[in-house]
């Protein structure tokens, strides 16, 4: 896949020439990091600390809200590695510090150790000072302690005068071999470059190119993708946030770069052989937040908010209504904006915008739903008396009807305050993430030994 790489200094987004000439200020981090997240995760490093003159820790702390990213630059000791697992990193990249008495205390899989080659030779300080000791050498002694490895080749870095493919295909299979990955970068200049590391199982890291407009996010995406489709169409799958199939419809490369360009659900209609844009007629409107390629580079997945119900039947799905929590949270929703408890220009990430006409919305504002929604006290204390009920079932089918109870009245607090499900999912993604834990006791209250029961 391609890594899209934010180089930051001084407070902006830089491209450096073999890391030493800026050729190119590409200002606030944060609109770039929302376009490379479409296609997967970026790279974030932090030239400043690597050089030691500084910092830019509060421009990246907010771009791991906005995209997966893997942070490097400057990391130079466990516990500022672990700080930024516990922010919300992918992973780490460490590079001068990629020692085992220092990566032994962090998690292998969230770990990438930075190497960089001249000639086959491990070089440090600023590229110009010879180890004498060989990439290949390297990788072994850590391979026990990083899950990853990147490679970059410093003698065509930010060049963009071709990576070395037979370099790359070596330490790959030296890699697989290891039980590792591997990323390389330096001098990428072509999307059919990223597709052959691709089809090695090498991962590109990509700076200057994308930068210069030599290609775009597109062009790579669709140098991956292979069909034997004989009209050229790629199945894409649609979810929502949830990962919930929403239906099956097809892509053309004129459609993928439009989608990525708008970042809107934007398809190919077999129909009317032309570009289908989710929603301009009947108003159900996709924003697209993610494009994943499957493992066969065959077809792909749209990860889309969706507006409205995705079918032309008006359901939720192709395959029917919604069930389970989305249907629940769906209903909810709904209730809360007809009992005027909710600002729908609130609540951005709606899992359902209300329906195309007023006449299908049936909503009893007299529902017990509706109530809870106008009374907060009564939200509040049935879903404290939920909980312990929960904790005092013993048995399982008493349980299942207990928890139901409690996602039940927390799903009715979400949709009262404007908060889609999908944002207490991302936070759970978020603290699963953390390399450290904390205890997680009671506070005080919720220890005292109750109360004596009253006659």
């Amino acid at each position: 896949m391609i890594i899209p790489s934010i180089d930051l200094m001084g407070g902006q987004t830089v491209q450096l020439v073999q890391g030493k000439r800026k050729v190119i200020d590409a200002g606030d981090p944060a609109p770039i990091a929302r376009n490379f997240g479409l296609v997967g995760e970026i790279a974030v490093v932090d030239l400043d600390a690597a050089l030691g003159k500084g910092t830019n820790e509060s421009l990246i702390e907010p771009l791991l809200g906005i995209a997966d990213c893997r942070v490097g630059g400057g990391i130079r000791d466990a516990r500022t590695a672990i700080r930024w697992l516990d922010a919300g990193a992918t992973r780490v990249v460490l590079g001068t510090r990629a020692v085992p008495e220092v990566l032994r205390d962090l998690p292998r899989e969230r770990v990438i150790a930075a190497l960089d080659a001249r000639d086959g030779d491990v070089v440090t300080h600023g590229w110009t000072a010879s180890t004498g000791t060989k990439i290949a050498d390297r990788m072994r002694d850590l391979a026990e302690y990083a899950a990853e490895f990147l490679v970059t080749f410093v003698e065509v870095e930010g060049t963009m005068q071709g990576t070395n493919m037979e370099r790359a295909a070596e330490l790959g299979e030296l890699a697989r071999s290891l039980g590792c990955r591997l990323t390389v970068a330096g001098g990428v200049r072509s999307p059919e470059e990223i597709a052959a590391l691709d089809r090695l199982g090498i991962d590109a890291q990509i700076g200057m190119a994308l930068y210069t407009g030599t290609f775009t996010i597109a062009d790579a995406l669709l140098a991956m993708l292979r069909t034997d489709r004989p009209d050229g169409l790629f199945p894409t799958i649609v979810a929502d946030e949830r990962g919930a199939a929403l239906g099956l419809t097809y892509s053309s490369p004129e459609s993928i770069r439009l989608a990525l360009s708008e970042r809107r659900g934007i398809y190919h209609s077999r129909s009317r052989a032309g570009i289908w844009r989710k929603g301009e007629t009947s108003g159900d409107t996709q924003e697209l937040l993610r494009v994943d390629l499957d493992c066969d580079r065959d077809t792909l997945r749209f990860t889309v908010t969706q507006a409205g119900g995705f079918c032309h039947t008006g359901t939720r799905t192709c395959f029917g209504t919604a069930r389970g929590l989305a249907s629940l949270e769906s209903r909810l929703t709904t209730i809360a904006r007809a009992t005027d408890q909710l600002d729908v220009g609130a609540l951005p990430h709606a899992p359902l915008t209300p329906p195309r006409s007023s006449a299908a919305i049936r909503v009893d504002t007299s529902s017990y739903t509706s109530r809870l929604l106008r009374d907060p006290s009564l939200l509040r204390a049935k879903l404290l008396e939920e909980a312990g009920e929960l904790m005092e079932a013993t048995e399982r089918d008493h349980i299942a009807r207990e928890a139901a109870d409690v996602l039940y009245f927390t799903l009715a607090r979400l949709a009262g305050a404007g908060v889609p499900l999908a944002d207490v999912e991302r936070e759970l993604d978020r603290r699963a993430r953390k390399a450290t834990r904390r205890p997680g006791n009671a506070k005080p209250p919720m220890t005292a030994p109750p109360a004596e029961a009253t006659p």
